[in-house]
């Protein structure tokens, strides 16, 4: 892609241009050279928006939650970013579900931009390039990013990365297996979510919840609201956007915001360094070749995974 083609792209794409935001954002997905390029150039629009997870188990209705939310957020005049992660295809490659079929209410309008990104074999609930398609969103112009993760249950513990404020979605069945969501989920939760909670068992999942945040430890003065919802009527929506609304005027009134935004810029610093290593070195052929070698003292038992690692490690960097 030429110079002049990459102007005339970030042209369109600051005069509000849908297409070439799109085309953009496929770009950096794919790890193209030029996605890398945009990004840069993009980077001075980004930082505005605020970005909200939504994570929990399969089933919980966060797709449909995601809609309701969104629906919420425009009626008070603001523009959204959904960003929804959803498992890999087999056969292209690309997401399973669609996100017109998921959010049929939102696709036309022109306040809210929507995109499924495949996990495309990433462990947790994240797809790798994630953050990346959030800050093309963000420079884009949209106040709100909503990122809703593929629903693997615990694994999804990288969505406190990507996210301002994340809600734990559950439902009321959940109640049985809270011990074991607590090591997980019940740990990273800034506002939790009981929906479909016209069901039995809400009120007691409610009660399970409080009682655990209340033996987790408190260190920046917030203590998470629970709040009922069914999101296929939006009974309780707004005042699951109030919690967030309220987490976020916390951290912006005690700098916690700031600190956690550099946080996660360090962290991205530090995986985009060990994403450049790794393609740098061990893709080396003849780096491969000496790992291949070492393998099979490996296998024997001669020396150890540790040891190969520090003949690996002198060897790139001697």
């Amino acid at each position: 892609m030429s110079e002049s083609t990459i102007d005339a792209l970030i042209t369109r794409f600051r005069s509000g241009d849908r297409r070439a935001c799109g085309q953009i954002i496929s770009l950096v997905e794919n790890n193209l050279p030029e996605g890398a390029l945009l990004l840069n150039r993009l980077y001075p629009l980004m930082g505005r928006a605020y970005r909200i997870g939504i994570t929990g188990p399969p089933g919980a209705g966060k797709s449909t939650l995601v809609e309701k939310l969104a629906l919420a957020l425009r009626r008070s005049g603001e523009t959204v970013g959904i960003v929804a992660v959803d498992p890999t295809s087999p056969f292209s490659g690309g997401a399973v579900l669609g996100d017109r079929v998921r959010m049929g209410g939102l696709f036309t309008d022109p306040g809210v931009y929507i995109r499924s990104m495949a996990t495309r074999g990433s462990l947790g609930g994240l797809a790798r390039k994630t953050k990346e398609v959030c800050d093309v969103l963000d420079a884009f112009g949209k106040n709100y990013l909503i990122i809703e993760t593929v629903g693997v249950g615990q694994m999804e513990l990288d969505i406190a990365e990507a996210a301002d404020s994340t809600v734990v979605v559950l439902v009321p069945e959940s109640g049985d297996a809270i011990q074991t969501l607590k090591a997980g989920l019940m740990e990273i939760g800034e506002i939790y979510c009981v929906n479909k909670s016209d069901r039995e068992g809400a009120d007691r999942m409610v009660l399970e919840i409080r009682a655990m945040l209340e033996m987790r430890a408190k260190n920046d003065g917030w203590f998470p609201p629970v709040v009922k919802t069914i999101a296929t009527t939006g009974a309780g929506v707004d005042e699951l956007l109030q919690g967030v609304i309220s987490h976020r005027q916390h951290q912006e009134r005690t700098d916690l915001l700031a600190a956690r935004r550099r946080q996660a810029l360090r962290m991205e610093i530090e995986r985009i360094v060990e994403e450049k290593l790794r393609q740098e070195f061990l893709s080396q052929p003849e780096v491969v070749r000496f790992i291949d070698k070492l393998l099979i003292e490996v296998a024997e038992r001669k020396i150890s995974p540790y040891q190969a690692a520090e003949a690996v490690w002198k060897r790139c960097f001697k």
